[in-house]
C-alpha cells in the first residue's frame, strides 16, 4: 500500500514539475519576444531620427555616420508615406507589393496593427510617416508560444494515455489475480466432490444423480481450467472450429431458456485454426450469455460460422435492445457494463482471449436500437 501510494506521488510530482518547467519556458519566450519586439521599435526610431537628420544637414557636412544607420536596416519591412498620402519610398519589400495605391494602403493597415507608426519631423512639421511591420525573425518567433502550447497539449495527451494505461494494467493484474486465486480455491472443494462421488457410486445411489453431479463436476473442473489460464500464455492447437463452435452452441442450447430460439449456420467440413479449446467456448459462452441478456431471455439468437479467403468468422446475431455506436468499442474495456448487476468482465475477457492469446479480432459487426446486435469473431485459418 505504502509502494502504490508513494509510486503515485512521485508521478503526480513528475507531471506537475513538467508543467511548471513548461509553463516557465513559454513565459520567458513571451518575455523574450516582447524584448526583441521592444529592440526593433528602437532601432526603427533610430533610424527615423537618422532620416530627420539627413533632412536637415547641407551638403557641406559629415552624413557618413547617418546614411550607415539608415542603411542598415535589411531585415524589417518598411514604408516612408509622405504628408500628401503619396509613397516617398519603401525597404525590405517586393515590388509587387508597392505597384499600386490599394497595395500600399494594405500594407500600412498591416503595419499599423503589427507596430505603432513613427513620424519623421522637419522644421517642426511631419514630413512623412513610416509604417514598419514585424521582421521575419519575429514572425517566426510570434509562432513559437503556439508551437509550445501544442507540445502541452501533446505532453497533456502523453501523460494521460500513460495514466490510462497503467491504470489499465493494474486492473489486469487485480483481474488475473483474482481469476488464478479463484481457480485455486474451486481447486480444493473440486477434489473433495470427485471423492463424494466415489463413495456415493458405492453406496449404489441411482446412477442418474451421479451422472448429473459428475456433469457438473466435469463443468467446475472446466470453469478452473479457464481462470487457471489467465494471465499466462495458453497452449494453442490445430482444431476444428466448426465442431468447437457447435459443441459449445450445444452445450449453451441445452442449459438456455425455452423461450430463446437457438439457431447455428456452420459448414459441414472442417475449418482448421490455432485454438484454445477451453478459452474459446468461454468466449462463445460469453457472447452468448450477453446476447440473451440483451433480449431480457427471451427472442431469436443465431449463430454462424462463415469461411472466407484466409480467415473464419463467427458470428453472434440477438434480437435485443442493440447499441449505439459510440459504445461499439467501449463495451470491451474492464469494467465497462449496462446491467445493474454486472462486473464488466466478460467482453473484456473475451477481447483478451481473442487478441492477445488467439491473434485474432473481435468486434461489433453491426448493431441497431432495439433491433439486435451482431458480435463477430476473425481468427486466421491454418492448413
Amino acid at each position: 500500500m505504502s509502494y502504490t501510494m508513494n509510486r503515485n506521488i512521485l508521478r503526480w510530482i513528475i507531471i506537475v514539475s513538467s508543467f511548471i518547467i513548461i509553463s516557465l519556458i513559454l513565459w520567458n519566450t513571451y518575455i523574450f519576444f516582447q524584448n526583441f519586439k521592444a529592440e526593433e521599435r528602437i532601432k526603427m526610431q533610430n533610424w527615423s531620427f537618422a532620416q530627420s537628420e539627413l533632412l536637415k544637414s547641407d551638403t557641406n557636412e559629415n552624413v557618413e555616420l547617418t546614411l550607415k544607420i539608415l542603411e542598415s536596416n535589411h531585415t524589417t519591412p518598411m514604408l516612408a508615406i509622405n504628408r500628401d498620402g503619396s509613397l516617398g519610398t519603401f525597404k525590405n519589400i517586393d515590388k509587387k507589393k508597392v505597384s499600386d495605391t490599394l497595395s500600399v494602403k494594405n500594407l500600412i493597415e498591416e503595419f499599423e496593427s503589427e507596430n505603432k507608426p513613427i513620424d519623421v519631423y522637419f522644421d517642426k512639421e511631419i514630413y512623412y510617416t513610416i509604417y514598419y511591420g514585424n521582421s521575419p525573425l519575429i514572425n517566426k518567433l510570434k509562432y513559437y508560444p503556439l508551437a509550445l502550447l501544442l507540445i502541452i497539449v501533446l505532453f497533456a495527451a502523453v501523460v494521460y494515455f500513460f495514466y490510462r494505461s497503467s491504470k489499465i494494467a493494474e486492473q489486469n493484474k487485480l483481474w488475473t489475480g483474482m481469476a488464478k486465486e479463484t481457480a485455486h480455491q474451486i481447486g480444493t472443494p473440486l477434489s473433495s466432490l470427485v471423492g463424494w462421488t466415489e463413495i456415493l457410486r458405492s453406496e449404489d445411489v441411482n446412477p442418474s444423480y451421479l451422472l448429473e453431479i459428475e456433469k457438473d463436476i466435469t463443468r467446475l473442473q472446466t470453469i478452473t481450467e479457464r481462470f487457471s489460464k489467465i494471465g499466462s500464455v495458453p497452449t494453442l492447437k490445430r482444431v476444428d472450429i466448426v465442431q468447437e463452435t457447435v459443441d459449445s452452441y450445444e452445450y449453451l442450447k441445452a442449459r438456455s431458456s425455452t423461450l430463446i430460439n437457438f439457431e447455428i449456420t456452420a459448414p459441414e467440413h472442417p475449418i482448421y485454426v490455432a485454438l484454445n479449446q477451453q478459452l474459446y467456448s468461454w468466449t462463445i459462452e460469453n457472447l452468448v450469455k450477453n446476447a440473451i441478456d440483451a433480449m431480457r431471455g427471451k427472442g431469436n439468437l443465431r449463430v454462424s460460422v462463415i469461411e472466407h479467403d484466409k480467415h473464419v468468422k463467427i458470428t453472434v446475431t440477438d434480437a435485443g435492445k442493440g447499441l449505439p455506436k459510440n459504445l461499439y468499442s467501449k463495451i470491451f474495456e474492464p469494467g465497462f457494463t449496462s446491467k445493474k448487476r454486472g462486473w464488466g468482465l466478460g467482453l473484456s475477457l473475451a477481447k483478451r482471449i481473442v487478441e492477445d492469446y488467439h491473434d485474432g479480432r473481435i468486434k461489433v459487426l453491426h448493431s441497431e436500437i432495439n433491433k439486435g446486435t451482431t458480435m463477430e469473431i476473425s481468427l486466421k485459418l491454418i492448413p
